[in-house]
Parts: structure tokens; sequence; C-alpha cells
């Protein structure tokens, strides 16, 4: 199970790789357009989300969307454990350079049960199928993640950022895989099995 998820990471890695980046600054665009129609139309809103690294869908213009939109946005701090604790987004000039060439909120850490606050949390990945399984990159942050907002009984939608052509028929999973409720890809909001 683990190779096949090795050789399918390598493969998804690769191709994003490839990609211009003319053609990242656009699907990064249109994922902001399209991730906007998640929020509900009423009402203070707390979302988790993420600051995109290299060739992952670019998040920064949805942050700043969301920011002006008076939206809460909760950023992961990665933390020695490989856990996430939050903080909230405060700009794109807020943000620190971090181990792995990730970016994080400089605020207050909030912990990482502050996650089960977010009424949508948008979630990092290689690959989702039809069923809603997110394949990730492997350290096991975001299944944390999932797994906590299970055990607070959270009713988050779970939510995973991709180009398009990385939804899939299906990803190797195993059972402690939790399914995502939706894919948001540069051309639109595809829901899931779940």
């Amino acid at each position: 199970m683990e190779n096949d998820k090795s050789a399918l990471r390598s493969r998804l890695l690769a191709r994003r790789r490839a990609l211009s980046p003319e053609r990242r600054a656009a699907a990064a665009r249109s994922l902001a357009e399209q991730a906007l129609a998640l929020l509900p139309a009423q009402g203070a809103v707390t979302v988790a989300a993420y600051v995109s690294v290299g060739a992952e869908p670019g998040t920064r213009a949805l942050l700043e969307a969301l920011r002006s939109r008076g939206v809460r946005v909760l950023l992961p701090v990665l933390l020695p454990d490989n856990d996430l604790d939050w903080a909230v987004y405060q700009g794109p000039e807020a943000l620190l350079p971090a181990g792995r060439g990730l970016l994080e909120p400089g605020g207050p850490r909030l912990g990482p049960g502050a996650v089960c606050e977010a009424a949508l949390v948008l979630l990092p990945g290689l690959a989702v199928d039809r069923r809603g399984l997110r394949l990730g990159r492997g350290g096991g942050s975001y299944d944390r993640v999932l797994a906590r907002l299970a055990a607070a009984g959270s009713r988050a939608r779970l939510v995973t950022l991709l180009y398009d052509d990385e939804l899939l028929d299906a990803v190797p999973a195993e059972p402690h895989d939790r399914a995502v409720d939706a894919v948001v890809t540069p051309t639109g909001v595809h829901r899931t099995a779940r």
C-alpha cells in the first residue's frame, strides 16, 4: 500500500513541478474565486486554511479574499512532532519563514484544538478520489487534524484544494483515512461521495 502511495505521490509532484509559473498563477486566481462560493451567505465564520508552498495550488489570493470579507482565517504552525498549532492570519506581511520552506503566521498560538472552531477546513493534498479519500504528502499532520475534528464532533466542511487533473477515480487508502466533503479546483467545486 505504501509503495502505491509513494509512486503516486512522485508522479503527482513531478506533474506539479512541470506547470509553468503562469499556469500556476492563473490556477490560483481561479481557485480563490471557486473557493469563495463555499462561504456561508451570512454571519461570521472561521476558516482553517494554509499557505501554499512550491508548486501547490496557490492559496495566497484566497487568503487575502477571505480576510477582506471579514473571515477569521486560521493558519497552521508546524510543531516539532508534526502536529499543527494554529494562529490567525493577519496578512502576507505577518507571515514568517519556518522550517521545511513553510510560511507561518507570526501571531499568538491558539493551540492544536483551535481548528475545531472552523466551519470550513481547507486541506492540502496531492489528489482526492470520488469517494473523498485524500492523498497527502505522507507526514501525517493533517491526519491528526482530521482525527481531532472527528473526536470533537466537528461539523466543519472538509475541502481539499487541487489542480483539475488531481481529482482521481481512486487513490490508495488505509482504514484510518478520513474522507473530505468536496474538492475545489480552478474549474469548480466537486462534491465527493462521502
